[in-house]
């Protein structure tokens, strides 16, 4: 038996196949081992996979051989009683694809199997009981990959002779390597395609799957049932209510609930049903301005209904074990914006009053959808991270007098007037005065945004527009 007086991991060949060698206490009696302890293997650098199931195979005889086949869900191999030489073939998308791993596998060894890496093995002796966890069900909706378990490729070294073992017919017939279609990785799903930061998110990342309000209604349960999440890793949620004026009257209260929280909500329990990572757009008007610049860390304080929906969903997408709060504010990308309108005017030669005591700074969606993709990239520690584009902050006035001038036009065309003067006598929500979000944390992993300016320029330049 395989002896080991501490737990320890060993990586392999194939991206993410780890051996595991267990301790096994024995005396007259028999033995004992802990064949699955998620603190001390996750604290050595095993995924927290999360199995949902366990299941057992017994085995009769000596030579008895099982496989290849490849789940889109990730396994923990062992051996409850008897002995297995194992071998597994990484049959995923990539540069290592054909690679092969064997090793022997006895009570004292087990090995962890990522998703769409194949898995078979060969009995050594009569009765062995080989168990494995997984952490996805079955499911004739999932994609599943199988190679040949004499494929001449991959060339498994099988201690015993395929010709003298038990196989079965279907594990004959599977196809060699060449003919293998290869497992695609897990998928991020984008919600909210058709709006600003769904657009860039395109660019950012080529091969998710976006869907629409009209694909997917992210408030309605029954859109989540038509989805195997096995196929997911990802959820990036780009859909919001964002009417902030109509949010404050019955109807659009209403809808601002609906699409900001329940579906948040519903998101939330799929992401932890599922492990999913749930990235989450959040906004500045989660705070009520009085404070100079916001943290990561401070307590909400609404103004209005859309600021009171936003601190609902942060506050719902907090408890789900593998999230980002992407908290951000004045956001830029294509279609209509404030940036578009300003410059609209200094086309058309108007002089318009600009609010200059709401001081910020703007978030271009390009910036935004590549930090996005650096957290998950990076694999930055999990939690809510502020979002904008760096440089001094301003006020509405002051881009827009940029605007102005990166136009072509004067910057002094623009008149500033207070945020109370400029809503008189209209009926608008309450707003932060003060929406400056500091990016410290954002750069402590590894992403600094463009500055505003050169951000906005670029924005402007013929070319973009």
């Amino acid at each position: 038996m395989t002896e080991a007086t501490e737990l320890r991991l060993t990586e392999t060949a194939i991206p993410g196949l780890v051996i595991l060698d267990l301790p096994v206490h024995g005396d007259n009696r028999g033995w004992f081992k802990e064949n699955w302890q998620r603190e001390k293997m996750v604290a050595l650098g095993l995924p927290d996979f999360g199995p949902v199931q366990n299941n057992i195979s017994f085995n009769g005889k000596t030579g008895t051989t099982r496989g290849i086949h490849a789940e889109p869900w990730d396994k923990y191999v062992s051996v409850a009683t008897g002995r297995i030489f194992g071998a597994w073939v990484d049959l995923r998308e990539g540069d290592t694809f054909g690679a092969v791993v064997t090793v022997e596998l006895d009570a004292g060894r087990a090995v962890y199997v990522p998703r769409g890496v194949g898995n078979s093995y060969q009995t050594l002796e009569e009765d062995t009981a080989y168990t494995y966890l997984v952490n996805d069900h079955w499911s004739p909706a999932a994609s599943y990959t199988f190679l040949n378990l004499a494929d001449e490729t991959a060339n498994i070294p099988w201690p015993i002779a395929l010709a003298d073992v038990e196989i079965s017919a279907k594990d004959q017939a599977h196809p060699r390597l060449a003919d293998v279609v290869p497992m695609k990785g897990a998928r991020t799903l984008v919600l909210g395609a058709g709006g600003q930061l769904g657009l860039a998110l395109r660019v950012e990342f080529p091969d998710a799957e976006y869907v629409s309000r009209a694909d997917f209604d992210v408030a309605d349960p029954a859109s989540y049932a038509s989805r195997h999440w096995g196929h997911y890793d990802t959820i990036v949620n780009a859909a919001a209510y964002t009417k902030v004026d109509e949010a404050e009257t019955a109807t659009g209260r209403a809808d601002a609930w609906a699409a900001n929280v329940s579906a948040v909500a519903l998101l939330a329990s799929v992401a932890t049903a599922n492990r999913l990572t749930l990235v989450h757009i959040s906004s500045d008007y989660v705070f009520d301005g009085t404070a100079a610049e916001h943290l990561e860390d401070e307590p909400f304080s609404p103004l209005g209904v859309y600021g009171q929906t936003k601190a609902a969903a942060d506050a719902i997408v907090s408890t789900v074990p593998r999230h980002y709060i992407v908290r951000t504010s004045w956001v830029i990308g294509e279609g209509n914006n404030f940036v578009r309108t300003m410059a609209s005017l200094a086309t058309r030669g108007v002089a318009p009053s600009v609010v200059n005591d709401q001081i910020g700074r703007l978030t271009f969606t390009t910036d935004l959808a590549a930090g996005i993709r650096h957290l998950l990239s990076a694999k930055a520690e999990y939690g809510t991270y502020n979002l904008t584009n760096e440089g001094e902050p301003q006020s509405w006035a002051a881009i827009a007098a940029r605007v102005y001038e990166l136009t072509g036009h004067s910057g002094e065309k623009v008149t500033g007037i207070s945020t109370a003067d400029y809503f008189a006598g209209k009926s608008a929500a309450p707003r932060p005065l003060a929406s400056v979000l500091p990016l410290g944390k954002l750069a402590a992993v590894g992403f600094v945004p463009r500055d505003g300016d050169v951000a906005l320029t670029h924005y402007l330049a013929p070319s973009h527009r």
